[in-house]
């Protein structure tokens, strides 16, 4: 028997459904932060205040009944999913901002790109899921469709350098971004997708503003931009019109958005995915969660992400979003035979 704590219920309604849960002790290693001589990300300040938290009956507990009892509730496997959530590495937007706020502002940081010391961050990263099993457990990676983003993922979670003769396209074309990196392979890696739900806020800074899907697909090509004219929680227009260049999207704006994305891999037939999206973005998506937990707990998943950083949570379907059915539940009583319980 698994028992998992459980992480959070969301308050907004299309969140109602889902709940974050702490991972198995197997899994909890994963967890990464990388330490660097780049200065601290500037926080951002969350704008509203979180609304009351919705308590599940199984977790309806104070925080003193939870020191005594754990807190602890039961779901099934099949009706959860594990995410790995990554931001991307420091970029030149990073660096820039934290000289000056007001160098956002600048087209001069127009869909940043990482910085050499974000590269050595992106290849940290990619030593330790490679050490602990993780690159070979991820079935999708989903990317926020901007410079930064898909480098880090691509460079984290891709195959190795790209080999001529290979007939597969690579999923990062040579020098990117004037990286100077060589091209990555897609060969033995897991399919990449572009989803613009899980960008940064949108609008006023230029660094947030992704190039046009024409530009991209020849720097990535394997990764997917296609499922654009089919699904509208992609990648539905060539150029970025998502990005005003007066208006900010709001922190709740950012947050309602972050739900419908996490509303949208319950869609998706992989149980372990692979998110690599922004500081922003992360944090005002799990603030939703955790409000009826214990405050340490709460604290362990609201907090912002650091540059390269990996954390890994389980997320529960409650209400029969995902209709997968168990690949290892077993009916028993095969063959059939008396089974009246002794109590």
């Amino acid at each position: 028997m698994s028992i998992t704590i459980i992480y959070s219920t969301p308050s907004s309604t299309a969140a109602l459904n889902s709940s974050f849960v702490s991972l198995p002790t197997t899994l909890t290693s994963i967890s990464y932060k990388l330490l660097s001589s780049s200065p601290p990300h500037r926080p951002f300040r969350l704008r509203t205040t979180l609304p009351p938290p919705i308590l599940c009956a199984s977790s309806s507990l104070s925080v003193s009944d939870m020191d005594a009892t754990g807190g602890q509730s039961l779901y099934p496997l099949h009706r959860t999913k594990t995410l790995h959530l990554v931001r991307h590495a420091q970029g030149i937007h990073n660096v820039e901002g934290e000289k000056d706020h007001d160098a956002y502002l600048s087209y001069d940081l127009f869909d940043a790109n990482i910085t050499p010391l974000g590269w050595k961050q992106v290849d940290n990263l990619r030593k330790h899921v490679h050490a602990c099993g993780l690159s070979k457990r991820i079935d999708l990676v989903v990317v926020s469709p901007l410079l930064r983003t898909m480098q880090t993922a691509v460079g984290v979670f891709g195959g190795e350098a790209y080999t001529d003769g290979i007939n597969v396209p690579p999923l990062m074309a040579a020098n990117t971004g004037k990286s100077g990196r060589p091209a990555m392979s897609s060969l033995n890696s897991p399919p990449f997708v572009a989803v613009e739900l899980c960008r940064e806020h949108l609008g006023l800074h230029p660094c947030d503003k992704r190039r046009s899907i024409t530009e991209y697909r020849p720097l990535f090509p394997a990764v997917d931009f296609s499922l654009a004219s089919n699904l509208s929680l992609l990648i539905e227009n060539d150029d970025d019109i998502l990005w005003m260049p007066d208006i900010r999207e709001r922190d709740e704006e950012v947050a309602a958005r972050g739900q419908k994305f996490l509303k949208w891999l319950w869609t998706r037939k992989e149980k372990e995915i692979a998110i690599v999206s922004h500081s922003g973005f992360l944090f005002h998506t799990l603030s939703a969660f955790g409000n009826d937990c214990h405050p340490s707990v709460k604290s362990e998943i609201c907090t912002h992400f650091a540059n390269c950083e990996l954390r890994s949570v389980v997320i529960i379907d409650r209400s029969m979003i995902g209709s997968d059915s168990s690949t290892t539940n077993y009916p028993g009583k095969i063959p059939s035979g008396l089974d009246l319980p002794s109590d």
